[in-house]
């Protein structure tokens, strides 16, 4: 069995909605469980994020998923504080090996979202963790990959509601994902 977590800060519900894709996709592997992780902003003390139960799932986990908002051209404060407590797991290397890969959602086609993609790729690097990227075309006839990413999944959504965005074609892209990363940890895991 390997394990798949997904961890994701959602200001709005939107970037939450395509969390629950890329979980159910990677829980639809055969082998695999897939855990959808919160960040909590009460996990959040005077700028430190501090969940050390959050922190030792991820560490019993074959594969790390990374989901934010984009804001302001990068993953939202929320996500950056968890990221730099992350950084106890960097001087022990206990992510080193595991997969990783990213999604994010914000209002523009483009929103500056590949920047926050890139901020999950050197955060993984950093880690040692082993990156997938999307692997689909751009912008097929079902809508998958329609915003033209490959390093992870993006979704839209501007000031609708997050049972209308992001669509289900972008859902679909995160759900792809999902699939994707946890197909790798299960050979990976083999």
């Amino acid at each position: 069995m390997a394990t798949v977590s997904i961890i994701y800060f959602s200001g709005s519900g939107h970037t939450t909605k395509l969390a629950e894709a890329v979980t159910k996709g990677a829980a639809s592997v055969a082998g695999v469980k897939a855990n959808l992780v919160s960040i909590n902003g009460d996990d959040i003390v005077k700028g430190r994020y501090a969940n050390d139960a959050v922190l030792a799932q991820l560490d019993a986990s074959d594969a790390i998923i990374f989901g934010s908002a984009t804001y302001m051209g990068g993953p939202a404060a929320q996500f950056k504080a968890f990221a730099d407590a992350s950084s106890a797991k960097w001087f022990t290397s206990a992510w080193r090996d595991k997969i990783a890969s990213g999604f994010t959602v914000s209002g523009s086609p483009s929103g500056d979202k590949f920047s926050t993609l890139q901020y999950f790729h050197t955060l993984a690097m950093q880690h040692g963790m082993i990156w997938i990227g999307l692997g689909e075309m751009p912008m097929q006839s079902n809508g998958v990959n329609r915003l033209g990413a490959f390093s992870g999944a993006m979704g839209q959504a501007m000031m609708e509601t997050p049972n209308v965005a992001p669509n289900d074609a972008d859902k679909l892209t995160g759900e792809i994902l999902g699939k994707r990363v946890a197909q790798f940890a299960l050979k990976l895991k083999k």
